[in-house]
């Protein structure tokens, strides 16, 4: 059996209502507060884009249950994003799951020179780092 690169897991306490984060999680105008530019719509199976850095990405939702659960696929490597939101009171747990590496020495094509999943899952580690702490903290709790 090969091994897999880790998933990407951050987990948060928000000093705001689940209704608060859902919305910053799971609308359009929220994902594009703290994120990227999207076209995203709370529908299951709906198919969106995201405008990365590197130009518009694909991403159809997978799993929806709203206020607590949102997931879809990212890009066509194989990534799965997961939002999880648990209500606790005035505040709200969120964990946010990057899935869907592959082995870690894999080399992925991309713009400039390949790298392997595992470079790349280490860069996004440390994005994902500031996206959540910072960009989304600073939307929900506002």
């Amino acid at each position: 059996m090969s091994e897999k690169t880790p998933e990407i897991r951050k987990n948060t306490v928000f000093q705001a209502s689940i209704e608060t984060v859902w919305n910053a999680v799971a609308t359009s105008e929220g994902i594009d507060a703290w994120f990227m530019p999207n076209d995203f719509q709370q529908e299951l199976g709906h198919e969106f884009t995201i405008q990365s850095p590197f130009g518009p990405t694909p991403c159809k939702v997978l799993k929806l249950d709203p206020p607590n659960l949102l997931e879809f696929s990212w890009g066509e490597m194989g990534w799965v994003v997961t939002f999880e939101l648990k209500d606790i009171g005035d505040k709200t747990e969120f964990t946010l799951i990057h899935s869907g590496w592959g082995e870690p020495d894999a080399l992925v094509p991309g713009p400039g020179p390949d790298q392997t999943n595992k470079d790349i899952r280490d860069r996004m580690n440390g994005g994902w780092e500031s996206i959540v702490y910072e960009k989304l903290r600073e939307v929900v709790e506002k």
